[in-house]
């Protein structure tokens, strides 16, 4: 076995797919799910598609720090009790909430489930991480147009919008990536953080809840990549010998200089930590 990852939207269409492509390579895969039994049923057909697999289903919230510091927990206690080696986090899950919500911890529901819990679930389970472990974060082409500054945890319901609120959340992870990898780079374990960008997939994210998405659906997605092919950069990110690298498509390149040059990127993780209740 060459170690374990952990996948979060593990059922959704690209993180089954992850799944899939990592325990056909010989890892096995702790399946990081809100909904378990939609997990145990992916969970049951990938054994059945590979009887060698190795794959545990854990319940995970990312709205919500009780959920993550539970789910961290009894991943502190499964890798000594199951003899496993945590090679790797996959922070795939996302969401593109219609509408504006909050979540019982008064945060914005897109922004705490896609920046602020991969946040505080990346910080929880890096003592757990083995030497040469990857971190790969899902971001997305829609952090050209987005828009992060020291207002991201205070905008009022007048500031949101679908895809917006969306790109901003996948930029704010693009810079914590950075501020990460910068931490890491004097840590001997020599663990690696890069961005996957999937590109338009073929998926249920894709859904917008609004009167035209048959129209969408019909003239739109049989253009889309499959969940196949959406998740193969994250899988080569898994994979590389580098760090800060932006995978797309089959290739990558170093992240932008324009996003590592952000103004707010230490402001961005101290508050982050800050609200998360966590020390640098």
């Amino acid at each position: 076995m060459k170690g374990t990852i952990i996948v979060t939207g593990a059922t959704g269409s690209m993180g089954t797919a992850a799944v899939r492509q990592l325990t056909d390579k010989g890892y096995s895969v702790i399946m990081a799910c809100r909904n378990m039994e939609k997990a145990d049923n992916v969970r049951k057909d990938i054994i059945v598609r590979n009887p060698s697999a190795t794959v545990y289903s854990l319940h995970l919230n990312l709205s919500g720090p009780d959920s993550i510091r539970k789910f961290a927990s009894t991943v502190s206690a499964l890798i000594p009790d199951e003899g496993l080696e945590l090679k790797g986090l996959f922070n795939n899950a996302g969401i593109i909430n219609r509408k504006y919500g909050l979540t019982d911890y008064g945060i914005e529901r897109t922004l705490a489930t896609n920046y602020i819990g991969p946040y505080l679930l990346t910080r929880l389970l890096l003592p757990l991480m083995a030497n040469d472990a990857h971190i790969v974060n899902m971001v997305s082409l829609t952090c050209r147009y987005a828009s992060v500054g020291k207002d991201l945890f205070d905008r009022p319901e007048s500031r949101f919008s679908q895809l917006g609120t969306y790109a901003d959340t996948k930029l704010a992870l693009l810079l914590s990536s950075i501020a990460l990898a910068d931490r890491l780079s004097g840590d001997n374990r020599n663990i690696r953080v890069n961005v996957a960008d999937p590109g338009v997939v073929n998926s249920n994210m894709l859904s917008m809840g609004r009167w035209f998405d048959p129209l969408a659906d019909a003239l739109f997605r049989p253009f889309c990549k499959s969940p196949e092919k959406g998740v193969l950069p994250a899988i080569n990110a898994l994979h590389t010998g580098s760090s800060l690298m932006y995978f797309k498509g089959n290739g990558s390149k170093p992240i932008p200089e324009k996003y590592k040059s952000h103004p707010d990127i230490e402001w961005l993780w101290n508050k982050t930590a800050e609200l998360c209740r966590l020390t640098d």
